[in-house]
């Protein structure tokens, strides 16, 4: 039997091999293979939780070694794999072994040791079941409530011990781990909704879109945000519900599909976020960052390149409230993941690219002080002010969001009769969805050039008129694009085949606002 442990450090992490050998000498245990502190501790937890879980602990010099030798470890959860690594090489020393297990069969072991022998549940279980998976590794021991995470790697078999005694007699017993097989409908949230074959979460009353009054301009940007993943950017005064609205976003997304839930899961559980007894994540992420992040909260980093809010946001969206109070270069970072759809993370030698497919919202003041090109209010800002403010943005991190959303406040004594509910709004939202994930696969907002030429179909009439408005709008080859997938979006809003002028103009008026004076037209 072959016990493998698993080394988080990035998105990608590596198996680690535990051998021991047991030897003549003074009694001891060494660990050699780059072991970190934690690692290194382990082997008092270990020794208390042998002996405090009925077994005798060898009397012999212990040997333990992690290979490749040449690959730093890190964290506790070696510590169950220790342990049974012991155990198995005491007894193969003593006795013959009644292992259904031969010598070549590999086994993945993950968990954190109490002295009493209670195994603890440990962060990067899905990381590290789909890690082994690739390498061929099938079977795993991990903690208890580490169970039903471990269990959504198709083809992972799984043994959820909740202390060291019951991990040691699965270890030679092969009919005590369970398959795991991803039922689609058995990751699904309660109370979820379906919609014309796409699934939603049940709707939170307190977060409806018909309590957005007086803005349909903007709850009709955010409907076709939702349809197709396109990047947004709503400015007005303080108080004219630009917030309100973004903060009723998520309630638009359809849930994930397996495929997306996969990597979405695995950067929640190496970051540690991942909900106890949680099996995959189906409910879109929606991350919202305080203006004071800074670039490595934003980006990922630190000792073992933990994730930031751009790969958290993974598969989802990411909301910056307030966006011009965060840092230039905070903002002007997300431009390449914004590109790609990954980043590229690099500490002391080693590096790793997480995925950063994340959709981008921001909301801000029109000027440092909120007031410019309100009726009644006197805006403070000198001109110099206001341009230094928008300077935060930069023309390149602007042109890679497709709809710029000029607010105002709504006149409270008129009642807004055609604002539209959360559920009314999702019924396009879920025409799109379908669409989009039967032709490509993705959503509009991610097609490449070559994609877009073959999808975005239109009469060379249709093409001609795009062609005239970008022109006078003095759009570039990106906005271009971006016109071209956002109008795609609304035709399949529309459950038209082919992109029209009526589809064209309305992503044009979405494109073409940008800065303070975009006020006056709204």
């Amino acid at each position: 039997m072959k016990i493998f442990s698993f080394s988080p450090f990035g998105y990608e992490g590596a198996l680690v091999a535990v051998e021991v050998d047991l030897r003549r000498g003074i009694p001891a245990v060494d660990i050699v293979g780059l072991a970190d502190g934690a690692i290194k501790e382990s082997r008092e937890r270990m020794k208390s939780a042998i002996r405090n879980s009925g077994f005798d602990f060898p009397p012999e010099r212990v040997l333990i070694s992690l290979a490749p030798a040449d690959l730093k470890k890190e964290g506790s959860g070696f510590d169950l794999a220790l342990a049974l690594a012991v155990l198995d090489a005491q007894k193969k020393s003593s006795a013959a072994s009644d292992s259904d297990f031969s010598d070549e069969d590999s086994l993945l072991v993950l968990g954190e040791l109490e002295l009493s022998g209670v195994i603890r549940p440990v962060r990067g279980i899905h990381a590290a079941c789909a890690t082994a998976i690739k390498a061929g590794i099938t079977k795993c021991i991990v903690a208890g409530r580490n169970g039903a995470e471990a269990r959504e790697i198709a083809g992972m078999k799984v043994f959820a011990a909740g202390n060291l005694t019951e991990a040691f007699d699965a270890l030679y017993k092969n009919e005590v781990f369970t398959n795991g097989e991803i039922d689609e409908k058995r990751c699904l949230p309660p109370d979820s909704v379906e919609i014309d074959g796409v699934n939603f979460a049940a709707e939170n009353p307190d977060f409806n879109f018909s309590d957005v009054k007086g803005q349909g301009r903007l709850v009709r940007a955010l409907q076709i945000a939702a349809a197709g993943g396109h990047n947004v950017l709503a400015f007005g005064p303080p108080g004219c519900g630009k917030t309100l609205a973004m903060q009723r976003f998520p309630e638009l997304l359809p849930l994930l599909t397996i495929e997306e839930a996969q990597s979405v899961t695995r950067i929640l559980s190496l970051a540690g976020l991942l909900p106890q007894r949680t099996a995959l994540v189906r409910k879109t992420p929606f991350r919202q960052p305080h203006q004071t992040a800074t670039i490595e909260g934003i980006c990922g980093g630190g000792a073992n390149c933990l994730p930031g809010e751009v790969s958290l946001a993974h598969n989802g969206v990411l909301f910056l409230d307030e966006a011009a109070e965060f840092r230039t270069s905070v903002l002007q970072m997300m431009r390449v993941p914004m590109e790609t759809g990954s980043i590229t993370l690099s500490r002391a030698g080693r590096s790793t690219i997480y995925p950063a497919r994340f959709q981008l919202l921001m909301a801000t003041n029109p000027c440092p002080c909120g007031n410019f090109g309100s009726e009644g209010k006197l805006c403070l800002c000198s001109a110099r002010a206001i341009e230094n403010y928008w300077k935060k943005f930069s023309g390149p991190l602007l042109d890679r969001v497709d709809m710029r959303i000029p607010v105002q406040i709504s006149d409270s004594s008129v009642s807004d009769s055609d604002s539209l509910s959360t559920a009314e709004l999702r019924k396009e939202i879920a025409r799109a969805v379908k669409i989009q994930r039967k032709r490509q696969g993705k959503r509009n907002s991610f097609l490449q050039a070559a994609e877009i030429a073959q999808i975005c179909r239109m009469d060379e009439k249709d093409r001609i008129f795009l062609d005239s408005l970008s022109r006078n709008k003095e759009f570039s080859q990106r906005g271009l694009a971006g016109c071209l997938k956002l109008a795609r979006t609304i035709a399949d809003m529309a459950g038209e085949e082919k992109i029209s002028a009526v589809h064209i103009a309305e992503a044009v008026s979405f494109r073409a606002n940008v800065g303070p004076l975009s006020v006056f037209d709204a």
